[in-house]
C-alpha cells in the first residue's frame, strides 16, 4: 500500500510517500479498514518535529484521525461487518501505525460508526478535536447550562467544535478570534467575540461578566494566554488547558480557588487505559448524535491528497487554515453516504 512515512525528526520534507506492506489482522477482534481520509492535527506536526511519543521504530506512519470502510473482520468481531463506515482516533504516536496510509488495522473497540450524514472527508476531520473538546468542556471543565465559558481560538480545530458543544450544553459562549473570523464563530453559536489582536481579552471578559469572570476558560494557545486567563476566571471556577503552561505564578489562581485541569486526549493510547479509550468512543457516539440532529458541524478548511502531507503540515504550522486540514486517501472519499 501507499503510505506517508516519517523518516526522522525534522521539517515537513521528512514525510515521504512510500510503498509499504499492507497490514493484516493479528487478533480475532481486529478490523481491517480501507482508509478514505485522514485528519491532520497539530500533534502530528509536533511528533514530526521532535520524534515519536512511543517506542516504535522509524520510519513510521503518522496520523491519528481516520475514516474509512471495514473490508475484513476477525473471527470474534461482533460490532462491525464488511462494508460498514467507521471513524476513529488511533495510531500515529509511535505505538501503532497511523492513518496517513491506504489501509489500517485496529481493534473493533476503538472504532465507532460514522455519522450517516457525513462523507469521509468530513468524518476524518472529527475524532481528535471532538474528543478533546468534550473532554475539556464536560469532563475536565464540568460545564453546565447557564454557565459562561471563554473558549480561546474559537475558529480553530478544537475551538470551532467546542463552541457548538458548549451551546448544546446550554452555556453562554465568549470566544477569542482573529479579525476575519467573527462571523464564522457567531454562525456556530458564539454569544460574544473578542478580537485578540485589538482587544485585551482579560478586560473584555471581565466587562462582559460584570467583573466576575468566566466560570470556565479553555486554552489551547500559549503559556502567556493561560497565565493571563487566570485573571478572568471566576472564583471557584475552572481553567483547562491543552498545553504545558510552563512556569506560571499561581498566586492569583490560589486566591481565586481555581481548579486547573489538563486535557491530553492521547493519554489513554499512550498509557494503555482501556476504560478511558472506550469512554472516548462514547464521545464519538455522542458527537454523532449531535451531528444527526444538526447541532454540530465540522469545518474543513483544506483538503489535500495523501502524497501532499508535507504541504498539509506546513499549512498547519503557518496557521493558514480556518477549521481542519484533511488528507484525501481515496478519490471517492467525498462521495455521499451509501
Amino acid at each position: 500500500m501507499k503510505a506517508m512515512l516519517m523518516m526522522s525528526p525534522g521539517g515537513p520534507e521528512q514525510l515521504v510517500c512510500s510503498e509499504v506492506k499492507t497490514p493484516s489482522l493479528s487478533s480475532p477482534t481486529d478490523i481491517k479498514v480501507q482508509l478514505m481520509a485522514a485528519g491532520v492535527n497539530p500533534i502530528d506536526t509536533k511528533i514530526r518535529q521532535r520524534g515519536l511519543l512511543g517506542p516504535g521504530p522509524l520510519p513510521a506512519i503518522l496520523g491519528c484521525d481516520g475514516a474509512g470502510i471495514v473490508m475484513e473482520v476477525g473471527s470474534a468481531v461482533d460490532r462491525f461487518k464488511v462494508g460498514d463506515r467507521v471513524w476513529f482516533c488511533h495510531g500515529g504516536l509511535g505505538l501503532d501505525p497511523g492513518t496517513y496510509a491506504e489501509w489500517t488495522v485496529l481493534d473493533q473497540r476503538w472504532a465507532a460508526p460514522m455519522p450517516e450524514s457525513l462523507n469521509f472527508i468530513e468524518a476524518a476531520a472529527g475524532p481528535l478535536v471532538l474528543i478533546t473538546a468534550i473532554g475539556m468542556l464536560r469532563d475536565r471543565g464540568r460545564l453546565e447550562a447557564q454557565k459562561t465559558v471563554l473558549i480561546h481560538a474559537g475558529a480553530g480545530g478544537v475551538g470551532h467544535v467546542a463552541i457548538q458543544i458548549a451551546k448544546h450544553l446550554g452555556a453562554r459562549v465568549i470566544t477569542t478570534v482573529g479579525p476575519k473570523d467573527h462571523e464564522f464563530v457567531k454562525s456556530l453559536g458564539a454569544d460574544e467575540t473578542i478580537d485578540y489582536l485589538r482587544e485585551d481579552f482579560v478586560m473584555e471578559v471581565n466587562r462582559l461578566t460584570q467583573g466576575l469572570g468566566a466560570d470556565l476558560v479553555i486554552d489551547m494557545v500559549s503559556s502567556e494566554v493561560f497565565s493571563r486567563s487566570i485573571h478572568c476566571t471566576r472564583a471557584f471556577g475552572d481553567l483547562v488547558t491543552l498545553l504545558d503552561p510552563g512556569p506560571v505564578d499561581l498566586k492569583e489562581a490560589r486566591l481565586r480557588n481555581l481548579r486547573i485541569g489538563f486535557e491530553l486526549m492521547l493519554t489513554p493510547q499512550l498509557r494503555g487505559l482501556e476504560a478511558a479509550r472506550l469512554h472516548q468512543v462514547e464521545m464519538l457516539n455522542f458527537s454523532a448524535d449531535l451531528i444527526a440532529r444538526g447541532q454540530l458541524k465540522l469545518k474543513v478548511g483544506q483538503v489535500l491528497p495523501l502524497f501532499e502531507a508535507a504541504k498539509a503540515h506546513g499549512l498547519l504550522e503557518e496557521s493558514r487554515v480556518l477549521g481542519r486540514v484533511v488528507l484525501e486517501v481515496n478519490s471517492s472519499s467525498k462521495a455521499p453516504p451509501f
